[in-house]
């Protein structure tokens, strides 16, 4: 029982410490922390799952692919029409368990790791993890809706948070660039900014969009922008807060940095005049 406790505690620490480096990923009941994977050598990681509800809740861990859009959307890839990049990411990622029950609170580690095959060739390789909570079994109960013959249909939603996996093979790099800004509007009818971000090399890129305004002062900042290798550059629509809109005009200069804690080094930069 002490050894159990106190795994319990490194757990939760190591959760606490991972959100606070990390963005975490929540969907119902369940967070998952970091929200990106990142292995480029033998050694692997954890994913910690947290179920934040009141209930003891059940979860089904599984791989799966997907390819980026030009507008930066993701659709999902049938293991049939995989090419040889993502069946190879599939055939080397490990992880374990594949299921884990959490009762409320408890914080579950999934360890994660890679068996690359032999003469592995240099390159990015992506496979996407979803969490899905499974629903509990429940006796179908014929109830007949008032004044009506028939049953009642009670729908159960089923949540999922998906994560990339990327294991990076060799000495790989990238480059950015920014263009095509301009004043959109979004498909609520508020107003937004729209660029591109292009990009060159052989790996993906990730991090925020950061704008100044002509002073140097940070306005605006858009966490987890990803182009990955599939596409050589994406759209990225920004939604303004009301607050914000009014700031995003004048002499600004756009900037896409690496993640706080990958570095935050600058990837791109560009400088805008928007009447």
């Amino acid at each position: 029982m002490r050894l159990f406790r106190q795994s319990v505690v490194s757990l939760a620490m190591m959760l606490g410490a991972m959100t606070a480096s990390a963005p975490a990923l929540a969907a119902g009941d369940l967070l998952v922390a970091p929200t990106r994977v990142v292995l480029d050598g033998a050694r692997g990681t954890e994913v910690i799952l947290n179920n934040i509800g009141s209930d003891t809740a059940t979860y089904r861990i599984s791989l799966e692919l997907k390819r980026m859009n030009p507008d930066g959307s993701l659709d999902d890839v049938d293991q049939a029409t995989a090419n040889e990049i993502e069946k190879a990411a599939l055939a080397m990622i490990t992880y374990a368990p594949r299921r884990v029950t959490l009762p409320p609170n408890v914080p579950q580690s999934i360890r994660i790791g890679i068996r690359p095959p032999q003469g592995l060739p240099d390159g990015e390789y992506r496979a996407h993890m979803l969490f899905r909570a499974i629903p509990e079994s429940r006796p179908v109960v014929a109830t007949p809706a008032e004044g009506a013959k028939g049953v009642s249909i009670a729908l159960t939603p089923i949540y999922g948070v998906t994560i990339p996996i990327i294991v990076r093979q060799g000495s790989l790099k990238a480059t950015a660039a920014i263009s095509g800004v301009a004043r959109e509007t979004t498909p609520d009818g508020l107003p937004g900014l729209a660029l591109n971000l292009e990009r060159k090399g052989v790996r993906s890129t990730f991090g925020r969009i950061r704008i100044l305004d002509a002073g140097g002062k940070e306005i605006y900042e858009s966490r987890g922008i990803a182009v990955y290798p599939e596409v050589g550059g994406r759209k990225v629509s920004l939604p303004l807060p009301p607050e914000v809109a009014p700031l995003v005009t004048g002499a600004l200069t756009i900037q896409y940095l690496e993640e706080p804690e990958a570095g935050g080094a600058l990837i791109a930069e560009t400088r805008t005049v928007l009447r």
